[in-house]
């Protein structure tokens, strides 16, 4: 069974953990596998799952995450209706392959039980396990990573945390539809990997363009399955992470704010956080973006335009000799712009699927102007 790859929590932890609860903070708010329990997985909404395994980085000391248990179960709840539990920890398997075998066959097991994994881990390399999860799933994946880097490094590069998209990419089965990249620094990446990015029809977003307008990566979330955030892409005063020193990058206040669009978000069914150093000043950080993507998954609206759309306005935009035809929430007022499936030709989607875009799309669109998102996912669709 694929739980059995779960190790308990420490009895110290857990000690540790109740010696400090408090009736209103987290810790009497989650169940607990410990070496005499597990939880009922039928009745969590979300499960932290922690992953000591930090051999694709640079970082090579052992990690066990007690500093960020400590921190985030001192916290307080909002007013929330979702079921959590702590499963505990995947220890360090034989060779990475095996971690990524744990990850993906507990990610799966998860996912079919209608349960979001939030996975905690040490090096990025770590996403791969978390995609091949959804082998399992018959679907496609679209996979957005919070990061400076694209980690399109090539197979001989010294750590995997920096190459692990490549092989998303690459390996087969290739579930990937799509990859958006939110707050690259240029310097990090060779012009190689950022034409890449630009012939696949990927998306990336540059860090001076999301902290100029956070709400432009709203609709990037709400079309994505997996968010993998590197808490790298944390500026090191505000992360406390000075062991890989990092002057410029996302402040706390924003690295919060997209934890919480991924977890409003309707689609996400997979979260993950990996660079963690195990200190207890970055602890604080982790802590507090875990409690903002939970509390985005208490406010999804559970809202998509199709079936029953007596809650949505349709528009139609005619552009040259085509129609764009865009959908608006009466709840939300989000926006959705609609991919058209051509059955005269070889699609990777085999019915016409809704974009989520923003209201600037949509005017855009009135001055015959197409967003570039569309365009994108146009042509990936019949890549």
């Amino acid at each position: 069974m694929a739980f059995d790859f779960l190790a308990p929590l420490s009895t110290d932890l857990i000690e540790f953990i109740h010696k400090n609860r408090n009736a209103q903070t987290l810790s009497s708010k989650v169940v607990f596998h410990t070496d005499e329990d597990f939880p009922d997985i039928n009745k969590v909404k979300i499960a932290l799952v922690g992953v000591l395994d930090n051999r694709g980085g640079s970082k090579t000391l052992p990690i066990t995450l007690d500093a960020f248990r400590k921190e985030f179960y001192s916290l307080y709840p909002g007013n929330w209706q979702t079921s959590i539990a702590d499963l505990g920890n995947i220890e360090e398997g034989n060779t990475p392959e095996d971690t990524y075998y744990a990850v993906s066959s507990i990610v799966a097991e998860l996912i079919k039980k209608n349960v979001i994994p939030i996975i905690i881990g040490g090096s990025q390399d770590l996403t791969y396990g978390m995609y091949r999860a959804y082998d399992h799933l018959d679907q496609m994946v679209n996979l957005v990573s919070i990061d400076k880097k694209f980690d399109l490094g090539k197979d001989q590069v010294k750590h995997t945390d920096d190459s692990f998209l490549s092989k998303i990419i690459i390996n087969e089965p290739n579930n990937l539809f799509n990859y958006s990249n939110i707050g690259f620094q240029t310097y990090f990446n060779s012009q190689e990997e950022i034409d890449l990015i630009e012939k696949l029809y990927f998306d990336a977003y540059r860090l001076g363009e999301v902290t100029a307008d956070l709400t432009l990566t709203e609709p990037v979330f709400r079309d994505a399955d997996v968010v993998s955030m590197d808490l790298t892409a944390v500026k090191s005063s505000d992360s406390a992470n000075f062991t890989t020193f990092t002057p410029n990058g996302f402040n706390g206040k924003e690295i919060c704010a997209l934890a919480r669009y991924s977890g409003i978000s309707d689609k996400v069914t997979l979260f993950g956080i990996f660079g963690h150093n195990d200190s207890e000043n970055e602890a604080v950080l982790t802590a507090q973006i875990i409690w903002y993507f939970i509390e985005g998954v208490n406010f999804r609206s559970n809202e998509y335009p199709k079936g029953d759309r007596n809650n949505f306005i349709k528009y139609i935009v005619p552009i040259d000799d085509m129609e764009l035809v865009f959908f608006k929430s009466s709840k939300t007022e989000r926006w959705w712009i609609e991919i058209p499936f051509i059955s005269t030709v070889n699609n990777k989607l085999k019915k016409s699927a809704l974009l989520p875009c923003t209201h600037e799309d949509y005017l855009r669109a009135c001055d015959q102007d197409i967003p570039e998102r569309w365009w994108k996912a146009q042509r990936k669709n019949l890549l």
